[in-house]
């Protein structure tokens, strides 16, 4: 997508914030021994009482209002039994739907007491979203985006989940421009356009340097098994930088 009109971003940063205060939420309202149901259950009563459709259901017929992976799980787990403890890592992914308009945004939460490896893996991971996002404006190359996380990770002693990529989204969950890598590509020529709406989402790992299918059609799991934070925001290129719509406030 791209944002043509004063509409268009006003829309856009209204499902923005929709997910985002929902991501919020839910990351505030996780306690051992809920289940990952019970948390996408607060997810879906929050998109729906702003109006706003879970995406994934929407889209592709997902099995849940949000995707909850835990620990091995690094994306699209299905929210279901699994029981919420001490020491995991959970990540939570909310995109969301209204008037048309999409936006996507994700953070990882680490349930106490945990390593302070995993305490640092999820402030870099934050930290390492934020670098690429700072790569983004019009006429900026989008291989900068990739080449800047990679950066940061190998400075700081971190792999890159390398096939789970960046994407467009606005009009639909997933659009052009698709595959934007958040990791080194040599291959990446394009480069961003006035009002280009798209995700900036890496997936920092103590290890893992790709995400594998597992036993059903949704969750992939980090390989090597390690653990892996993904911080995610929604952003527009403009002439002065990015914008992020994904914001709470």
């Amino acid at each position: 997508m791209t944002v043509s009109s004063d509409d268009d971003l006003a829309a856009l940063k209204r499902i923005g914030r929709i997910v985002a205060q929902t991501l919020d939420a839910m990351g505030k309202a996780i306690e051992p021994g809920m289940t990952t149901a019970e948390l996408d259950r607060i997810g879906r009563r929050l998109l729906e009482a702003a109006g706003a459709q879970p995406a994934p259901e929407l889209a592709y017929g997902f099995p849940g209002a949000t995707c909850i992976s835990v620990n091995e799980e690094v994306a699209h787990g299905i929210p279901g039994d699994r029981r919420i403890a001490p020491g995991d890592l959970v990540n939570i992914d909310v995109s969301a739907a209204k008037d048309g308009y999409f936006a996507d945004t994700g953070a990882s939460f680490a349930v106490p007491p945990v390593t302070r490896a995993v305490e640092r893996l999820c402030k870099d991971g934050r930290r390492a979203m934020w670098t690429g996002l700072r790569q983004v404006g019009t006429g900026k190359p989008i291989a900068a985006i990739g080449q800047a996380v990679g950066a940061f990770a190998r400075r700081n002693g971190y792999t890159l989940v390398r096939n789970l990529a960046s994407h467009g989204v606005g009009h639909s969950l997933h659009e052009e421009p698709t595959e934007i890598a958040t990791w080194p590509d040599a291959s990446e020529r394009r480069v961003a356009t006035e009002g280009l709406v798209f995700t900036v989402e890496p997936f920092l790992s103590l290890g893992a340097e790709f995400a594998e299918d597992g036993d059903d059609p949704w969750t992939l799991y980090s390989r090597p098994q390690a653990p892996t934070v993904q911080y995610e925001h929604t952003v527009v290129a403009t002439r002065n930088g990015p914008l992020v719509v994904t914001m709470a406030s």
